[in-house]
């Protein structure tokens, strides 16, 4: 009991610094529907960050089909001119979009902010489609 009232009274005595994590999310929105599993390209959905990291200078946009990792929907760099919750709006450029044949796949959008070319933070959000 005394080791572990020294432990608690030793991590309090830490600095702590308040800092929330990037965070983002995202709708389908109104895309065509695709089964094919031929993707086209089609305008991004409108993409909601919030606490992006203070100093970061662009963002790095890419989005993965879970259920089949290998195909590439694209990557897109975005220079930014502020920090904190941001919103990209929708058709701001274009990627392969998702694209499943004949079935639901899950989908990931991933954001990383960086400060040059050091990242600083990465969040996600994952999605099936069709939903």
């Amino acid at each position: 009991m005394r080791f572990r009232v020294l432990v608690l009274a030793a991590l309090m005595a830490l600095p702590s610094v308040a800092a929330a994590d990037m965070s983002m999310s995202f709708e389908w929105g109104r895309m065509p529907r695709c089964t094919t599993g031929k993707p086209m390209a089609v305008p991004n959905p409108e993409i909601i960050i919030k606490d992006v990291p203070e100093g970061a200078t662009h963002l790095r946009l890419w989005m993965v089909d879970l259920d089949d990792p290998w195909r590439n929907h694209g990557v897109k760099k975005l220079k930014l001119n502020a920090t904190g919750d941001m919103t990209i709006p929708k058709g701001l450029f274009y990627y392969a979009g998702p694209c499943p044949k004949n079935a639901i796949h899950t989908y990931q959008w991933n954001v990383t902010a960086y400060k040059g070319l050091k990242p600083l933070y990465t969040a996600w959000m994952r999605r099936n489609y069709p939903e």
